[in-house]
């Protein structure tokens, strides 16, 4: 009686009650009925968006637990640090999920959107939610830098200042928008108040906004992408039409392919049997339990990495801020790193010019490559020019990370790490 009354369908063990399960049920509901088998494989999309989404619900049930204990002002901010490493219980391993959850979040959606590109996942009908990806790119980028600071020690105000001073390179409002981040001309009180409102209310609740459209675009664009099938030879369709003799005459339905995208009808629920049309091969599997079972296993696999990474290493916090003491060199998040290095050779060009043309490429590339081939491949050969650019873009910006992490030393010199 509890079970039917609160998940109103028994254990499913055929079709037709793995259907109404799906319907039926809330969490659910929110998949298709079925998914292609293509969907499955681990080797095509390496569950990077859905990792990247267990990621944030991760970020979220941390972070409203550390809120318990956090105070956002520079009086406090440090101290309350330190009550979390040794005062509250598991208050540690609480900041250590949150600090390397965030990292693996803007490591994963990265990766993701360039998984998405390099299989032309981009292409119509997904443009729309290509676009919205590459802006919850940004926002990824946006919620993890504006937490930064919150630890208010020396790593967090230096490398908050260098972020800060680097968005003030831009043309006209470059100081407006270096002061509506600080909220005064250096990071202090304010700029520690307004990236807590950011970090915990505003970013958190557009990032949940645009997460779900992001999903229910991909249920209304057909499902991930995909290969088009192709249909094997269908048996020959008698036809009523007649020859000048009478006879009927014989046509063969020669191979065809067809488009990504399969809705299911009210049909899929009917009992008894049904009349089928043509033999043409059914590539697709239910839901449950095939796609919530690999749904689980991401889930498992991402929260057992960020359990073992927290168990193992410590988020780092250093001294409390000293104004008068700044690090040489100073340096921006990791993930800015690329940016810093690039205004080390122009500042306009590398803090603004060529991130933003990057960003605006983004966007259009849907719009500007129509082509429908290669779509759901691997690095298609169809594709080869925009792939080309594309990694090159991708393998830039990966070794500029890479020189301002470990060959850039006091005075932004070129060192050697050894």
């Amino acid at each position: 009686m509890v079970w039917h009354s609160i998940f109103r369908n028994p254990l499913p063990s055929n079709d037709v009650e793995r259907s109404a399960t799906s319907f039926t049920n809330f969490f659910l509901h929110i998949h298709p009925v079925k998914v292609h088998r293509n969907t499955l494989r681990p080797a095509y999309t390496f569950g990077l968006g859905l990792m990247s989404f267990f990621l944030f619900v991760i970020l979220v049930v941390t972070g409203i637990l550390l809120m318990f204990y956090y105070v956002p002002s520079t009086e406090q901010a440090y101290d309350r640090m330190l009550d979390l490493r040794g005062s509250v219980a598991f208050g540690t391993l609480l900041r250590n999920m949150h600090r390397w959850a965030a990292h693996g979040m803007v490591a994963l959606v990265f990766l993701h959107m360039c998984r998405v590109f390099f299989t032309g996942s981009y292409k119509k009908p997904r443009e729309f939610n290509w676009v919205l990806g590459v802006v919850l790119m940004l926002l990824t980028f946006g919620m993890s830098f504006t937490g930064y600071l919150l630890p208010w020690d020396q790593l967090a105000f230096w490398a908050i200042t260098v972020g800060a001073a680097i968005a003030g390179y831009a043309p006209v409002v470059g100081n407006d928008v270096r002061f509506l981040l600080l909220g005064d001309a250096n990071v202090g009180q304010e700029a520690l108040l307004r990236f807590y409102v950011l970090h915990v209310a505003v970013l958190p609740a557009i990032l949940t906004l645009l997460i779900a459209i992001h999903f229910w675009r991909i249920r209304k664009d057909g499902g991930l992408s995909r290969p088009a099938d192709p249909v094997s030879e269908a048996p020959p369709l008698q036809l009523a039409a007649t020859q000048a003799a009478g006879a009927p005459v014989s046509v063969s339905v020669k191979a065809v392919e067809l488009e990504p995208r399969k809705t299911y009808g009210l049909q899929g629920l009917v009992r008894g049997p049904l009349t089928k049309v043509g033999n043409i091969p059914d590539n697709s599997v239910f839901s449950w339990p095939h796609l919530l079972i690999a749904e689980l296993f991401t889930f498992v696999v991402t929260l057992s990495v960020i359990l073992v990474l927290s168990l193992f290493f410590n988020a780092p916090l250093e001294e409390p801020v000293n104004v008068m003491h700044p690090p040489n060199p100073a340096k921006a998040p990791w993930y800015f790193l690329g940016l810093q290095e690039m205004v080390s050779y122009s500042a306009f060009w590398g803090g603004v010019g060529i991130p933003t043309l990057f960003v605006i490429g983004l966007m259009l590339v849907p719009y500007m490559d129509r082509g429908t081939k290669g779509v759901g491949v691997w690095f298609a050969r169809e594709r080869l020019l925009a792939n080309t650019v594309f990694l090159t873009f991708v393998v830039v910006n990966v070794i500029l990370v890479i020189i301002g992490t470990l060959f850039r030393g006091p005075n932004w010199a070129f060192v050697t790490p050894w």
